[in-house]
C-alpha cells in the first residue's frame, strides 16, 4: 500500500486552516463553552438575545461577545478579566443598561448575591455593521433613518 494514499486527497492545506480557525472562533462563542450560564432567549439574522445568569462565586471561561446592549435585572457585582489580560471590577443596579462594545472577556461574580443579564447581540450584517444604534420601533413610512440621524445631530449640538 502506498503511504501517499493517507493524505488529504483533493483537500488544500488552506481550507484545513480555514476550518481549524472557525472552530477555534466558535469555541469562544459563551453559549457554546458555558451553557450553564448563558441561555438563547431570541435569534433572528438581526441580533441574537442572552439571559445570564451567575451565582455567587461563579466565573465563566473566557469568550466573545459582539456589540450589542446589556440589560442588567439585578444588583451585580463582577469581575472582568479582558482578552488582553487586565482586570476590571464593574457594580450597578437593577434596570441598568449598558452599550457594550464587541468584547473578549471571562466574567466572575464577586458580589454575595446571583445576578441576572439580558444581553442583546447585534448581528454583522450590513444593516447593522458600524452602526451605534439599535431601532426598538419602526419609523413611520414617510420618516427615513437619514432624517432620524440629522434630528438627533442637531439635537446633540443644540444641548452642547
Amino acid at each position: 500500500m502506498n503511504i501517499r494514499s493517507y493524505k488529504y486527497p483533493g483537500i488544500p492545506v488552506f481550507t484545513l486552516l480555514f476550518l481549524f480557525s472557525v472552530i477555534a472562533v466558535n469555541a469562544q462563542d459563551a453559549i457554546k463553552i458555558d451553557p450553564e450560564h448563558y441561555k438563547v432567549e431570541l435569534e433572528n439574522d438581526q441580533v441574537r438575545v442572552l439571559r445570564i445568569n451567575y451565582n455567587a462565586g461563579e466565573s465563566s471561561k473566557m469568550h466573545t461577545h459582539p456589540e450589542g446592549v446589556a440589560v442588567f435585572l439585578t444588583k451585580h457585582t463582577a469581575s472582568m478579566k479582558t482578552g488582553d489580560g487586565k482586570t476590571l471590577k464593574m457594580q450597578g443596579n437593577s434596570g441598568d443598561v449598558l452599550w457594550v462594545d464587541k468584547t473578549k472577556h471571562k466574567p466572575m461574580n464577586i458580589g454575595d448575591n446571583s445576578f441576572e443579564v439580558i444581553q442583546i447581540e447585534l448581528k454583522n450584517n450590513t444593516k447593522a455593521a458600524g452602526k451605534k444604534s439599535l431601532h426598538l420601533f419602526k419609523l413611520p413610512d414617510d420618516v427615513s433613518e437619514k432624517q432620524v440621524s440629522d434630528f438627533l445631530k442637531e439635537m446633540n449640538h443644540a444641548i452642547s
